[in-house]
């Protein structure tokens, strides 16, 4: 079984990413960073944010929907708010998404906020609402169910340092995977996490006896060259068995993201 984890930067490079998840197919994609106007038909629209302006995918999440037609798409917004078209606004939801090949049974599901809650009326002040999904599916060729949960870790304007809010954050995933979770599961947690390799989160998180695979494999970041910034950590994939792993990558090219998809094989 292929598990990616990705954060999909808002589709800005679509033309690449699009193709690339159809070709890998992965079983299951945990996409962070996805954007969906139903009330729009512009293929883009402009994030605006002060001096910080985004070109978004307008409906990123119907792109890579019809990228993986076998799959089964569950969005998960954690704030609305407003993209634009020049002077014209369209309300537009964010958050993430996740894709489970329509022949693997999904048993279990729990979706619930990381961070504040959901946003009706804008995507709010920073650090903004964060959402998580997770995910129980069955396993067929080895006879075993295999949890999934992923998010994608608040932004702080301050930078990755430890906060108590993070810790918060943590705290939240780990009790949503472990709702989502049967004791005798592969328990596999992910996403964009937006912290440094020895941050309070990781250590929260490899205190229930999951094993981190970004360090543990060797890389040293999870950034590629789209991403100009010194800090090159920011998505993990931790699992609770790691003799389960027979392949795990970062991959760096094709850059399809500022962040590198990470790919695992189970």
């Amino acid at each position: 079984m292929k598990i990616m984890c990705l954060n999909g930067w808002g589709g800005k490079l679509h033309d690449r990413l699009v193709p690339y998840v159809a070709t890998s197919a992965p079983d299951v994609l945990c996409l962070q960073e996805v954007v969906h106007s139903p009330a729009s038909q512009k293929d883009w629209l402009t994030y605006r944010d002060g001096d910080h302006v985004l070109p978004q995918r307008a409906n990123f999440f119907r792109d890579v929907s019809r990228a993986l037609p076998d799959h089964v798409a569950i969005f998960c917004p954690a704030a609305q708010g407003v993209l634009w078209d020049d002077d014209q606004s369209f309300p537009s939801q964010w958050g993430l998404a996740t894709f489970v090949h329509k022949a693997i049974p999904v048993i279990g599901q729990i979706q619930g906020f990381v961070h504040k809650k959901y946003s009706p009326i804008g995507y709010g002040d920073h650090p903004r609402s964060r959402s998580a999904h997770g995910i129980r599916i069955y396993d067929d060729s080895v006879g075993r169910s295999i949890s999934v949960t992923h998010m994608h870790g608040l932004r702080d304007l301050n930078g990755k340092m430890d906060t108590p809010a993070r810790a918060e954050q943590a705290r939240r995933l780990l009790d949503l995977s472990r709702q989502v979770s049967e004791p005798d599961d592969l328990r596999i947690v992910c996403g964009d996490f937006n912290v440094e390799p020895d941050s309070e989160t990781l250590m929260l998180l490899a205190k229930t006896g999951l094993s981190e695979l970004v360090t543990g494999h060797g890389f040293t970041s999870t950034r590629n060259s789209q991403y100009t910034k010194p800090c090159k950590y920011a998505d993990y994939m931790l699992i609770s068995d790691a003799a389960a792993v027979r392949e795990f990558d970062v991959v760096h090219d094709p850059e399809v993201s500022d962040h590198c998809p990470l790919v695992l094989l189970i």
